[in-house]
């Protein structure tokens, strides 16, 4: 039977998602951004070098209007954070379990500096993703590849954990639970690397796997299972290190073509299903993962995968989950696609840019449009916490305003209006800041407000109003 907390909860996010506030903007809004550390010459720059490159990246998105950030923590069985299961990745130092000197841990420093701006911070991870062959050569002598082989599928230029194997799973699900539990991200997010993109020519070498499973699936359905089981056994280990942490997928734009599933869409490309084995809806409604950003990168009428096609039916197919569209700066730039883009995805939680960098060319357009108001991240309902408490004692303490904060919240968000009696929550343009502090300086005079959000999203009542002169 359904709770009484969760039915209040999920008869607030109805509304939420029905009310549109008086400025004709929605109050919440998924505007993601993905910063990847693949080949982005971190290993070449020095220590401060990288917390100022990172920085002018955050304050960029910041002003750009983003409120979720994805950093990538784990390309290839590696790690850009202090980690006790796998070595410093070569991407940060240039050579793999080489600590950065001077010492710093780039997911402390970006959870801090992104919270500072209001701002989540999702760790974005690629599951299976081994060193390429070409590393394989400088990997040092302790490292799992070298040390257990067999846990390992060579195919085309890289290596790959096998995901038929119960004990990749299990060293997965450890670091995430790792990361979960000792630093404070907002999500786990993994990318749209399962079995690797197929290679002309090559079939992945799974054949004497598949037998000796003694299954009776096809190898095709084998492998979606595999997939199957590690994401249910993730979203399983999330809940039960922190309640309320999101995980979240960003897939191959195409889950099947109609010309293999009559539920497809009107497309004719590589698909998640048929050649990535993830399917992406099932996850979804089996309630394993709580948002999906397919990346939708083609034009609006691209020949084999046309946007104004598959805008839509990721909506209709998000099985009650969030849908975010994943958008290309730079391609909507270059094709001036922008607004038909945006207004095409009116249906779904929000977008999110690739890639961080990429984004400033949209930056005015954004500001002076879409994000013309501050956003929430949409809550998600079905998360597994109480709703806190509204903020208590409210006070202004020369110009500095502080409050009494539920110790379960996980951020505040603070209000400004003109009168004590016209406070409106759903009107985006009196939010003045999201803050993971229980202190404000405003910055204009007026009345304030401050509501908690918990750890899922989920807003309390406000405080009681205070003025600012």
């Amino acid at each position: 039977m359904m709770s009484a907390s969760l039915l209040r909860r999920l008869l607030a996010a109805v509304l939420l998602a029905l009310s549109v506030s008086a400025s004709g903007a929605d109050k919440h809004d998924f505007r993601g951004a993905w910063i990847q550390t693949i080949y982005q010459g971190y290993d070449k720059r020095s220590t401060e070098e990288n917390q100022a490159y990172l920085l002018g990246l955050l304050d960029n998105l910041y002003q750009s209007g983003i409120n979720a950030v994805f950093f990538q923590v784990r390309p290839r069985a590696d790690a850009l954070y202090k980690s006790d299961i796998e070595p410093w990745s070569r991407f940060l130092t240039g050579t793999v379990g080489q600590a950065p000197d001077p010492y710093w841990d780039p997911l402390e420093f970006m959870v801090r500096e992104a919270h500072a701006r209001g701002m989540e911070l999702h760790a974005w991870l690629n599951p299976y993703r081994a060193p390429t062959v070409e590393e394989y050569t400088s990997l040092p002598a302790n490292d799992l590849l070298l040390t257990e082989p067999n846990r390992f599928v060579r195919y085309d230029k890289g290596y790959y954990f096998d995901p038929s194997m119960q004990a990749n799973r299990d060293l997965i699900c450890r670091i995430v639970a790792d990361i979960a539990e000792r630093y404070n991200v907002d999500g786990i997010h993994f990318d749209d690397y399962f079995y690797p993109y197929p290679v002309k020519g090559k079939e992945f070498p799974d054949a004497k796997a598949h037998a000796a499973s003694r299954t009776r699936l096809s190898r095709a359905a084998w492998r979606r299972q595999n997939v199957d089981k590690l994401i249910e056994q993730v979203s399983h280990t999330l809940d039960s290190v922190r309640p309320g942490i999101r995980f979240g997928i960003s897939p191959f734009g195409i889950w099947r073509n109609q010309k293999q599933d009559p539920r497809g869409s009107r497309t004719n490309g590589l698909s998640n299903f048929d050649d990535l084995y993830a399917d992406v809806p099932l996850w979804a409604e089996k309630g394993w993962i709580d948002y999906q950003i397919p990346q939708l990168y083609w034009q609006m009428d691209h020949r084999v995968a046309p946007y104004r096609e598959l805008a839509p039916w990721w909506c209709r197919n998000s099985r009650g989950r969030h849908v975010y569209i994943g958008q290309d700066a730079e391609n909507i730039s270059k094709f001036d696609e922008l607004d038909q883009k945006l207004e095409m995805a009116a249906g779904v939680h929000g977008n999110c840019w690739w890639y961080a960098a990429s984004l400033p060319c949209l930056a005015d357009r954004l500001k002076g449009g879409a994000y013309k108001t501050p956003a929430l991240v949409p809550g998600y309902p079905w998360k597994k916490v109480e709703p806190v408490k509204a903020p208590s004692g409210l006070r202004n303490r020369s110009g500095l305003l502080k409050w009494h904060g539920d110790p379960a919240a996980a951020k505040w968000v603070v209000y400004c209006f003109d009168s004590p009696d016209n406070v409106n929550l759903e009107n985006p343009e009196a939010i003045v800041a999201v803050t993971y502090k229980t202190a404000y300086l405003p910055g204009r005079p007026g009345w304030y407000v401050v509501t908690a959000l918990d750890r899922a999203n989920g807003e309390s009542a406000p405080s009681t109003p205070v003025q600012v002169k």
